[in-house]
């Protein structure tokens, strides 16, 4: 697997994706519903669905503006807790929290996805929306979740696709790596950020290969669900 990075300069991963996301935060919501044509919200909807071992405490990685979290909010009783990098995505994630005054039940801070500050086996659920293929070290990222997991732990991961059934892909293909990254570039003013999130959809191991990923680190009864035809893929597995 490359390493593919937003802007392709001497910084790390971690650092490009960071100033990639805080550079479009203020579109980041806009631009989401968007260009899933408002299937985002199904999208997590689904994933939650997964999360059936009511769990009491949730931890929403690459939370961005905090959507995952509050569909999840929504679906459970869980308290939960989201993090990312983008100092920027996560007040503009408060901001909306504190609109809705889910403030006692959604907290949202900064944090690393490969170096979790939280305890073992500590979240009864993990869910983590459109953000594995952004960690610099994905083994590494995958390892953390299984550390902070419980026992009979659930994580939900989504992940955009590419539709392998004609005339689908075909279609798809021409939105995906020219139309999305032509509208991105206008709507939020930033030349790589829709290029690259093409770029790193292709690059990342989807379906059998990323299962064997999973089950490598630990997890059992992994499954893989196409959603939307194969656009995003929503993997599931239990610690």
């Amino acid at each position: 697997m490359k390493n593919i990075k937003p802007y392709n300069t001497h910084e790390g991963k971690k650092q490009e994706v960071t100033k990639m996301f805080d550079n479009i935060a203020y579109r980041y919501d806009l631009l989401n519903g968007i260009l899933s044509l408002g299937l985002h919200k199904y999208w997590r909807k689904t994933a939650i669905s997964y999360l059936n071992n009511n769990p009491k405490k949730i931890l929403d990685i690459a939370t961005g503006t905090a959507d995952f979290a509050i569909s999840a909010r929504k679906f459970s009783k869980a308290k939960i807790i989201g993090i990312d990098i983008s100092k920027n995505m996560i007040n503009i994630g408060k901001n909306k929290i504190k609109k809705l005054n889910l403030q006692n039940n959604i907290h949202l801070q900064i944090g690393d996805s490969e170096n979790l500050k939280f305890n073992d086996n500590y979240f009864d659920a993990t869910t983590v929306g459109f953000g594995v293929r952004n960690f610099e070290n994905l083994e590494k990222g995958l390892k953390e979740i299984y550390r902070t997991l419980k026992k009979n732990g659930i994580v939900t991961i989504l992940e955009p696709s590419n539709p392998e059934k004609f005339p689908l892909k075909q279609i798809f293909n021409i939105y995906f790596n020219y139309l999305l990254p032509f509208f991105g570039k206008i709507i939020s003013k930033n030349n790589r950020a829709y290029k690259y999130l093409p770029e790193s959809v292709n690059n990342f191991p989807k379906g059998k290969v990323f299962i064997k990923k999973l089950e490598k680190i630990g997890f059992k009864k992994c499954q893989h669900i196409k959603l939307s035809s194969g656009i995003v893929d929503l993997y599931v597995a239990i610690k």
